[in-house]
């Protein structure tokens, strides 16, 4: 390992270069498809890694599959890049991300062949255990963040979600090497299952409102990509949605859905909880209700606010994919995202991040 940072070290300028144009390149549609509701348009102004190398801290190999070797990397980074967002929201708004940390474990996985150069593919994602930690600070560059209204929690929402749906185990980028043409199939994250989940109520949720009672309702999902949101039960905190909705499930041994419960308001909806179901203990099309205490944050970390925020009723069935069951799913989930780019692309929903009402995945 000492070794290896040491080669690292000595050729970080020219891995950074390289490195911030296919950043540059890849990342810029990525953050154009997480754009948050409300943010016009997303993208890098100024990129710069910095001279500072990463440190590997520790590498394990585990058990091999035939024809692959698996490689878990203990890696932190806390270098100096100069990372600049250009923002549009109303009003034009430069965002320097300052202050980068990142620790975690690097999941590195080589398709061996025949041919040199002995490897056809890698696989790189970031394990979901130890959850990653990415620190940065935000600073607007001549002007104020108070320009948009909760711009801060829009950043760092939109990296938590492109971290979850892009790289953290089991979803993963898969690279092919050696310029000749690989099937890279096997390597592909493929649906593994179905979740049916029945958003059933909430009891004593907190009230946001001045006068009244909020008007909440409920997000669900499991990829951010893919959110579903109840209907709106207007001016109670006990609310009753009996809705049910059908979740793709792509590793049920370390995936989990998120319900997130809103106040819906003129301007920004307000968060009045969150809670998150685990999906390894749920047995094979056997239905199990779930009462789940409702928190200001996933982040225990960032929890100030100890205060109860009620809890929400939820019934959850899980469901194997037979192998046609699985191609079926993957067309689905292709027109699915491809539905919603349009949606975005007519104006008639913000972004790919919004969440729908879809009959085909909405009862009740």
């Amino acid at each position: 390992v000492k070794w290896l940072n040491k080669q690292l070290s000595k050729l970080w300028p020219y891995v950074a270069e390289a490195a911030t144009i296919i950043i540059k390149e890849s990342v810029e549609p990525i953050l154009e498809e997480y754009r948050p509701s409300g943010i016009s348009s997303l993208k890098f102004s100024k990129l710069s890694l910095g001279n500072v190398a990463p440190k590997i801290e520790g590498i394990r190999i585990q058990s091999q599959k035939q024809g692959q070797i698996t490689m878990d990397i203990d890696f932190r980074w806390g270098g100096n890049p100069d990372i600049v967002l250009g923002i549009e929201a109303g009003v034009s708004l430069p965002i320097q991300l300052k202050d980068l940390q990142v620790f975690t474990i690097i999941r590195v996985i080589f398709q061996l062949c025949e041919e040199i150069p002995c490897i056809s593919a890698v696989v790189v994602a970031l394990l979901s255990e130890p959850k990653p930690r990415i620190d940065y600070t935000v600073k607007a560059i001549g002007g104020s963040l108070t320009a948009i209204p909760g711009l801060s929690d829009m950043i760092e929402d939109t990296v938590t979600s492109i971290i979850t749906d892009m790289l953290q185990w089991p979803h993963r980028i898969v690279v092919p090497l050696g310029g000749v043409p690989v099937d890279t199939s096997d390597l592909e994250l493929k649906p593994q299952g179905k979740l049916m989940l029945t958003i059933v109520k909430a009891n004593h949720l907190k009230n946001m409102e001045v006068m009244g009672k909020s008007d909440p309702y409920a997000v669900a999902f499991i990829r951010p990509l893919e959110k579903f949101k109840t209907k709106v039960i207007e001016n109670n905190l006990n609310p009753v949605w009996d809705q049910m909705f059908i979740l793709t499930v792509e590793d049920k041994e370390t995936q989990y859905a998120v319900v997130e419960v809103f106040d819906e308001d003129i301007g920004s909806d307000q968060r009045l909880g969150i809670a998150k179901l685990s999906l390894v203990d749920l047995q094979p099309d056997v239905e199990k209700e779930i009462d789940l205490r409702l928190m200001p944050s996933l982040d225990m970390l960032k929890i100030k606010d100890k205060k109860d925020r009620g809890n929400i009723i939820v019934k959850a069935k899980y469901h194997h994919f037979t192998k046609k069951e699985q191609d079926a799913a993957l067309a689905e989930e292709k027109k699915m995202l491809g539905n919603k780019e349009k949606m975005r692309d007519d104006g008639t929903i913000n972004s790919t991040m919004d969440a729908i009402h879809d009959p085909t995945h909405v009862s009740g």
